[in-house]
């Protein structure tokens, strides 16, 4: 996860890098279409007055009889040619006013998706931080408790190693007592037999009585 958010911040950093260099691009593509119209605007208002004043020369002129002179129609003709050149002027204002919108356009739709972009890539990392923080706990939790069980196992084998020991103490007690009980046992009847003919002195019968009586 730690490699997943690193690699989710060097992309937000590379989107952040291209967002920024296509609002600069935006910024002058727009520049550059509004001076187009600027300018284009100003020659078209030069134009309309320029072809504007001739048009009203020529109708104030008085036409001669005959042909009309040189200069009267050479203003007329200006006049009529001005419709093309104006129209054809208007037309590139128009493509610079189209291109501007669609560039207007594009960098909103481009914004939007990468505030998109920034807002899901900082709630995973957000997401994952968190997942690494409570997986981080649980670790610390299991690390603490393997302290303790290595504790608890080494009281164990302690407790374990001293049964063992004092097993082994009674081992060797109960063999010396089985290896010895007849001789054991064989002792203890002539001390009872012992005692009995010291109870029966004691008590003033004869030795040889007791002996038979045996």
């Amino acid at each position: 996860m730690k490699a997943q958010i690193a690699e989710m911040q060097v992309q937000l950093k590379r989107a952040g890098e291209n967002r920024e260099k296509e609002n600069k691009e935006f910024q002058m593509t727009v520049a550059d279409q509004r001076e187009t119209q600027r300018m284009l605007k100003a020659a078209l208002n030069v134009l309309s007055e320029f072809y504007g004043e001739a048009k009203k020369a020529a109708l104030l002129q008085d036409e001669p009889v005959g042909p009309p002179p040189p200069p009267g129609f050479e203003a007329y003709k200006k006049n009529a040619a001005s419709g093309g050149v104006m129209s054809e002027i208007q037309q590139i204002i128009s493509d610079a006013q189209a291109m501007e919108a669609e560039a207007l356009k594009s960098e909103e739709d481009a914004q939007k998706t990468y505030e998109a972009f920034v807002g899901e890539t900082n709630a995973s990392i957000a997401t994952k931080l968190k997942e690494i923080a409570n997986k981080s706990e649980l670790k610390a939790k299991a690390e603490l408790d393997l302290v303790k069980a290595k504790e608890d196992k080494e009281a164990v084998v302690d407790e374990l190693e001293s049964l063992a020991e004092v097993n082994g103490q009674l081992h060797k007690s109960c063999d010396f007592v089985l290896k010895n009980f007849d001789l054991r046992q064989s002792a203890r009847d002539e001390e009872v037999e012992a005692l009995r003919q010291a109870k029966a002195i004691l008590s003033g019968a004869k030795f040889e009585e007791f002996l038979q009586s045996k």
